[in-house]
């Protein structure tokens, strides 16, 4: 018999799974004027509507580049954090689920995602009331789903989602995210099947013991909610020095500017829904 891969072996074993950063589809928001007014820890940190849409334009022709079919949904001026698309819903190749984002302001979202989701997915699951869960504390490996406690997770809504993961085949693992940072995703991404990039109080929670994980540069948390692609790495273009280190582990990073983007608390991967 000839040597199959452990890629292969896994796929045999768990037939539902991907990489984790296989993509052929995307969904995105497009800015409104209101996003100067969205949530974020620093109030005197004010982004200017011009900044964020030069941004996200960028972003989306990045999308494609990278050979997404990316669905461009219109601007939604009453919810200024509307842009990030990801909190509010969650997906899969398997299918959908409507999340309920835990900040108040945020909650009507998720209605105004569910025609967009039907197009691909037809009816979408659904958290129900008190079960907050934001999409940036979701994040998909190869085998594992890991649900992020944050200020906008809580622990009923992170065990709810990990039930209807588990109808749609998906295993999960609930963490702590560490003090003082907004998502799960804030500190963690996944560089490729066996390794995530993480910030050093990440990498010391132990949560993804299981993985090879590379330590953001000193300075550089921020860099951690970096975006893989395909086989592309997006990267904040603010972070030279995690850039350099991934590099010479041999991923292929592409820089994007987020200056403005990152004065609302966010990064590369909450401005879409990718599958």
């Amino acid at each position: 018999m000839g040597e199959i891969s452990e890629r292969a072996f896994c796929l045999v074993l768990y037939p539902n799974m991907s990489r984790g950063f296989d993509f052929t589809h995307a969904i995105v928001r497009t800015p409104g004027r209101s996003v100067v007014n969205g949530l974020r820890d620093d109030p005197s940190r004010t982004p200017t509507y011009d900044g964020v849409m030069r941004e996200h334009t960028s972003y989306v022709a990045a999308l494609r580049d990278a050979g997404l079919n990316v669905d461009v949904l219109p601007a939604l001026e009453d919810y200024p954090d509307s842009v990030f698309v990801e909190d509010p819903a969650f997906v899969l190749p398997e299918g959908a689920i409507l999340l309920r984002p835990g900040a108040p302001s945020r909650t009507a979202e998720r209605e105004h995602m569910r025609r967009a989701l039907a197009k691909y997915f037809g009816s979408a699951l659904e958290l129900g009331e008190g079960e907050f869960v934001d999409g940036g504390d979701v994040l998909v490996t190869p085998k594992t789903v890991f649900i992020g406690l944050s200020r906008r997770t809580n622990r009923a809504g992170a065990e709810a989602l990990a039930e209807k993961l588990k109808t749609l085949g998906r295993g999960a693992a609930i963490v702590e995210t560490p003090s003082g940072v907004l998502h799960l995703k804030s500190a963690s991404s996944l560089m490729d099947e066996e390794t995530i990039l993480a910030t050093p109080a990440m990498e010391r929670s132990g949560a993804f013991s299981a993985f090879r994980t590379i330590v953001t540069a000193e300075g550089e948390d921020d860099a951690a909610n970096a975006l893989r692609i395909n086989d592309t790495l997006f990267l904040g273009s603010r972070y030279p020095r995690t850039q350099e280190k991934l590099e010479k582990q041999g991923f292929s990073v592409h820089s994007l500017a987020i200056d403005e983007v990152a004065k609302l608390d966010a990064g590369l991967s909450c401005m879409s829904l990718r599958w």
